[in-house]
């Protein structure tokens, strides 16, 4: 790899400004999204108290923003929790999203690729059929079950289409479409020998933020954080296996080795997602696409942008789910795929008409 670092341009000056400016304005849009999360909802707050309650909890700022008490235990006790989950499962999702797309090769590549999310629907549907509920943190059953479900489920793609030399892009692709259907096949037989939970099951695969916690944000932050920060480590490499896999090798890129550790790393951090917010779809397509429009094909640029737009997105999505139809709330997964399945098929006919 680091034959590929040398051989790899670092860019212009202009380049790298237009990246900054790129980077800046996503992380006001970022900061726009998370205000607007914390400022609206069933009971509407202040704008500037919300912004004053945020540089309030700086180090060495105080500030009065004016709010109540049962102001602050709003924001901090309900709304809080929910925009930081909101703003890793994004970002996770779509980091995730680009670096399958960059390991494959494949456009429509997602964090789904690998079987997570059928693992993950099967390990969730058994706990609650065992009667473990729905829980409301991530130590409970259902999200521990959906953890392990995915993580099975991607080493079971990658035991059938092979370790080291043998897991080629086209082989992992496949056998994770085949693990996925037998593992969504698993999951229907046991609904339709269940119906009673049904209601349930589809409750958490539409996806859902109504129930974290900051014990939550505690339990899979370091799983997010560890797999965002290896795989950003890995977008130069993205950037040199993104010519092919020959080509990547006489740059000195240890190609399979390479694409093992980036499988691992975004399905290891889609997993803890999954794990608390459910199956939300359709995230690692739309924010890696519309990064690639802005700043181009460079996973330099795309990696750091699609990890502030995604969490951005995310949030704004959570945002539109419980403010559509209040006060009742939509599953934040059935927005996600009103957005994203148009987007999907865009993506498709643009895809192929370029190729």
């Amino acid at each position: 790899m680091a034959t590929a670092a040398a051989i790899l341009p670092q860019g212009s000056l202009a380049t790298r400004r237009h990246t900054a400016r790129w980077i800046a304005a996503a992380c006001v849009v970022l900061v726009l999204a998370v205000v607007a999360g914390l400022t609206i909802g069933p009971v509407s707050l202040p704008v500037r108290g919300i912004i004053g309650e945020l540089l309030d909890h700086l180090p060495f700022v105080h500030v009065d923003s004016g709010l109540t008490e049962l102001q602050k235990a709003t924001v901090w006790e309900i709304r809080a929790p929910r925009v930081a989950v909101g703003v890793m499962v994004g970002a996770m999702l779509s980091v995730a999203g680009a670096s399958y797309q960059g390991a494959f090769r494949n456009p429509l590549a997602d964090p789904y690729l690998l079987g997570v999310a059928a693992g993950a629907g099967l390990g969730a549907t058994i706990a609650i059929v065992a009667g473990a509920g729905n829980g409301a943190t991530v130590l409970s059953p259902v999200p521990l079950a959906a953890f392990a479900g995915a993580l099975v489920a991607v080493a079971l793609t990658y035991g059938v289409g092979g370790f080291g030399r043998r897991a080629s892009a086209t082989s992992l692709v496949l056998a994770g479409v085949a693990i996925a259907s037998f593992l969504t096949a698993i999951q229907t037989f046991v609904q339709q020998r269940n119906t009673d939970i049904l209601r349930e099951v589809y409750s958490w695969i539409l996806g859902r933020l109504t129930v974290v916690g900051w014990t939550d944000v505690g339990l899979v932050a370091p799983y997010i954080v560890v797999a965002l920060a290896a795989l950003m480590i890995m977008r130069r490499t993205l950037d040199v296996m993104a010519v092919g896999d020959e080509e990547a090798t006489t740059l000195g890129v240890r190609v399979s080795r390479a694409r093992l550790l980036v499988i691992l790393a975004a399905s290891l951090g889609t997993a803890a997602a999954v794990a608390v917010s459910g199956l939300i779809a359709f995230v690692g397509i739309i924010v890696p696409h519309t990064v690639r429009l802005m700043v181009g094909g460079s996973y330099r640029r795309i990696m750091p942008l699609s990890m502030i737009l995604g969490a951005a997105f995310l949030v704004l999505t959570d945002l539109m789910a419980r403010t559509l139809v209040s006060p009742a709330e939509l599953p934040i997964g059935v927005i996600t795929a009103m957005i994203g399945a148009p987007f999907f098929l865009v993506v498709l006919r643009t895809n192929r008409m370029g190729s």
